[in-house]
């Protein structure tokens, strides 16, 4: 079969013609009738709640089903106790939206508003540091619902009885690549169960069967976390296991109208204010994607966020010896580290470049760290998932090469977190007196003093060109002779 883009058009329609190619066609499609197509068969699905789950995806997806089940029962558990009940959301427009669903959930099976408590993290903190476990534990919760904050192993994240002796238990509701949650939490994570789904869509197909009215209210909640995380044209919604009702949700509201409204929500959470409970409030009022790209609140972080982009994004990158890393350092209060390392990774290519990385020396409040954040480059991301590079990996091999042994115990608990294709972390920029016991052969010597971020850019070896004594020299094929004489020696030399 000849290909098209070798043929204009009519031609080619005239060669399938004449090649019996939609004969056959024709036969393929009388023989497929006599069978429902899939799509069809998940639209006379008859449970309206919840996607057909007589699909082989369904025992496993969004999340294995023991699991989904755990976690209902624990929502059920939150009303008929009527606990109080304190939400813990991520910040951007995944959590957000996780957050909006959960709380319609709550209020909508009975529990009284004002039971229901929301806890926002500092800036640049982590759910798992004991700051925001005191904070957590001094709302007096006996109920928790942490939602899209990422996930490791250790003690649990509060503690399990409240100071007037009351038991506390917890939700986490997650899709970031962990396979260790807290103790004694119940956890539900779609990290494991391809295709991943986003906090906002799992949080949504779980509290989907617990109230009728979760469909429509929290249906374009769930997409916003969905275009926030995998962008607009990730799902296609008539494709098993994605819900096909959400599909008609996106062309009723349009692609742009969500991806404006993922936008502003981005935005305050950016800010050197760090606004995250105004957004809170106002995504909670919202009920239409327009309500959010119209608020004040929205449209003035984003312009501001827009201006330190742009002020910060032309820094030069450098490059790891092996290639693989392109490095760029700014300096700012903005949380531009993600924006720029997605715009830079869009435009980069190089034979063996894997990941844009930014570091950003200006974010953290403490002054003495580095927040950082890697994107995969963009032309990589149309290979095949199982050939993709996973940039976690990537980054812990480095990590194992730094001379100092205690540079992972250090930064382990904020290193390399989130995705295969998006993460980042922390590390301390402030210089450090090393134990020499500490130290590996070859490594840095008692007297020196280096920061674990300048440890970790030594280490992919940042600006260093590779040895040119490594690369295949040319060899000229057999019976080609180069020419010897330079273009000067046919010209006399100038008389002064």
């Amino acid at each position: 079969m000849l290909s098209p883009d070798k043929l204009h058009p009519f031609i080619y329609k005239a060669h399938l013609r004449s090649s019996g190619y939609f004969r056959f066609m024709s036969t393929k499609r009388k023989s497929a009738s006599a069978t429902p197509s899939a799509s069809k068969k998940r639209k006379a699905s008859s449970d309206p709640k919840e996607p057909n789950v007589s699909s082989p995806y369904f025992s496993t997806w969004p999340a294995p089903r023991d699991h989904m089940e755990d976690a209902r029962a624990f929502i059920r558990e939150c009303t008929g106790g009527k606990h109080t009940t304190l939400l813990v959301p991520d910040k951007d427009a995944d959590g957000l939206s996780s957050g909006k669903i959960m709380h319609h959930t709550l209020t909508a099976l009975g529990l009284p508003r004002d039971r229901i408590l929301v806890h926002m993290l500092a800036k640049s903190s982590s759910v798992f540091q004991d700051s925001e476990r005191e904070k957590m534990e001094a709302y007096g919760a006996t109920r928790i619902i942490v939602m899209d904050q990422g996930s490791r192993g250790g003690p649990p994240l509060v503690s399990p009885i409240t100071k007037t002796g009351d038991a506390v238990r917890t939700l986490i509701i997650d899709h970031h690549e962990s396979d260790a949650f807290p103790e004694g939490a119940v956890a539900v994570s779609a990290c494991r169960s391809p295709p991943i789904v986003t906090s906002s869509l799992l949080t949504y197909l779980l509290c989907l069967p617990l109230h009728p009215s979760v469909r429509d209210a929290c249906a374009f909640p769930s997409l916003l976390g969905v275009f926030g995380d995998l962008g607009p044209s990730a799902v296609d919604w008539n494709e098993p296991p994605w819900p096909t009702h959400l599909g008609d949700v996106v062309k009723k509201v349009t692609k742009k109208a969500l991806s404006d409204a993922v936008s502003m929500m981005n935005a305050p959470r950016r800010t050197a204010e760090y606004q995250v409970y105004d957004a809170w409030e106002a995504i909670l009022k919202a009920n239409t994607p327009q309500e959010i790209s119209s608020n004040p609140v929205f449209l003035t972080a984003r312009a501001r966020v827009n201006a330190e982009v742009e002020r910060c994004t032309h820094v030069a990158p450098k490059f790891s010896k092996d290639g693989r890393v392109a490095l760029l350092c700014v300096h700012s209060e903005y949380q531009v580290h993600p924006l720029i390392a997605t715009r830079w990774a869009g435009h980069l290519r190089a034979r063996n470049l894997k990941l844009v990385m930014v570091a950003n020396d200006g974010y953290h409040p403490s002054g003495k760290h580095t927040n950082f954040s890697c994107r995969i480059v963009s032309h990589l991301r149309k290979l095949p998932e199982a050939e993709r590079p996973n940039l976690i990996e990537i980054l812990l091999e480095y990590a194992r090469k730094v001379p100092d042994k205690g540079f992972l115990e250090r930064t382990g608990g904020d290193f390399a977190k989130g995705h295969k294709e998006a993460t980042g972390g922390i590390i301390l920029t402030v210089s450090l007196v090393f134990d020499p016991e500490n130290i590996t052969e070859g490594g840095v010597t008692k007297g020196d003093l280096q920061s674990d971020f300048e440890m970790f850019v030594k280490t992919m070896e940042i600006g260093v060109r590779p040895d040119p004594s490594g690369s295949p020299k040319r060899i000229p094929k057999k019976g080609t002779e180069y020419q010897k004489t330079k273009l000067t020696a046919f010209f006399a030399p100038s008389q002064q």
